[in-house]
């Protein structure tokens, strides 16, 4: 098949484990004819966001990445809200899919491959949406006018023409139904998956890193990963952990420091030698720590690293909102306080971690692999 990713909508960054980047893998190792279409939009090393050239290449996932402009007579910060790029009809003309992915609820060109898609009825044509009250519409402008006013009414009718919309969480599903308007029943649950690595690879993660980082195979190995804001709660994870006298705890964390909470995390960092600070960490990196580790803990918002997590078979420690509720089946702890992610930190000694481990890889085997979940968006 031809298939086509368009990340106008939601960000590309070439050679990562986000969602977007997992499914044109699979599709490509899958020997489908593969295409992205992705705006300038990406982060840097620290994670930030900044804007790359326009321009046409073959990515780390071995597929041509087409990178377009906004459009020029806008303002570029409004070009960069209402997502509007020139070329999009076409590419799509010239590439002619069989399979139309188009990722992000919240756009101008979801119109126009909608109408692509309606003039080419054989197309598959799938939409998906990470946007939930967390991380979009926080103020009542973007809110009310782009999110509901704006955004809102492209994305129902582009659904006249697509399947399901695809939510990667059920707060993504609130938010599609109060704010853009989609009925239940047009609504899907498509969780945020992974790789799973087998047996004998996550083994020698296991002894390759904790050999490195000088953990005992009995010592109590924790992640927490990602862009650390006031909103991960990493201050939290480290007092937590020094309330907690229990040397086999190691708390490793792989990310970066965000101005809000870089002072105050080195300080807690520094006060406790059971803590491990690596910095960022590429994808392959950040598999085999996730394969040394007990425990991977998400005390704040939402990362697509916790699913990743589950694929590598750890127990998880997550905030007790009702987006994580999916996740946790016997193979870890939903905290919604400091003193409870303390407590959590004591019972682990005797929490029967391996058992724990395996039910997260059973569940990751059955809900969140990626060769499965990339079968989806063709049909």
């Amino acid at each position: 098949m031809k298939i086509v990713h368009f990340c106008l909508s939601s960000f590309f960054i070439d050679g990562r484990l986000y969602q977007e980047n997992e499914l044109v893998r699979e599709h490509a190792r899958a020997g489908h004819d593969v295409l992205v279409v992705a705006s300038t939009e990406t982060f840097d090393e620290r994670g930030h966001t900044h804007y790359t050239q326009a321009r046409e290449y073959v990515g780390e996932e071995g597929v041509r990445i087409i990178r377009l402009p906004y459009r020029r007579w806008m303002p570029s910060s409004v070009a960069r809200k209402i997502r509007s790029h020139p070329g999009v009809r076409k590419i799509l003309e010239d590439f002619a899919p069989d399979a139309i992915m188009f990722h992000g609820s919240s756009g101008w060109e979801l119109r126009t491959v909608a109408r692509y898609a309606r003039a080419h009825p054989r197309v598959v044509f799938n939409i998906d949406s990470h946007s939930d009250a967390i991380n979009s519409g926080q103020g009542w402008i973007s809110r009310e006018i782009l999110h509901r006013r704006f955004y809102a009414p492209i994305l129902r009718k582009a659904m006249q023409r697509s399947g399901p919309l695809l939510c990667v969480s059920l707060t993504v599903m609130d938010f599609a139904h109060e704010v853009y308007g989609v009925p239940r029943d047009r609504l899907e649950f498509y969780p945020l998956g992974g790789q799973i690595p087998d047996d004998e690879t996550r083994a020698a993660y296991r002894h390759e890193v904790r050999q490195r980082l000088g953990l005992a195979e009995d010592d109590i190995m924790i992640v927490q990963s990602g862009k650390q804001n006031r909103l991960k709660k990493l201050p939290d994870s480290l007092r937590a952990l020094s309330a907690v006298d229990n040397p086999r705890l190691r708390l490793v964390i792989a990310g970066v420091l965000q101005e809000d909470v870089r002072a105050e995390c080195e300080a807690l960092i520094a006060a406790d030698p059971r803590v491990t600070f690596l910095g960022w960490q590429g994808p392959d990196e950040l598999t085999a720590l996730l394969c040394a580790a007990d425990v991977y803990l998400q005390p704040g918002t939402q990362s697509a690293t916790m699913q990743h997590s589950l694929c590598c078979g750890c127990a998880v420690i997550l905030d007790a909102v009702s987006a994580h509720e999916p996740y946790v089946e016997g193979n870890g702890w939903l905290v919604a306080t400091s003193d409870q992610l303390a407590s959590t930190f004591s019972e682990l000694e005797n929490g029967d971690l391996e058992a724990k481990r395996s039910a997260s890889l059973a569940f990751a085997r059955r809900v969140l692999d990626y060769a499965a979940l990339s079968q989806r968006v063709l049909v």
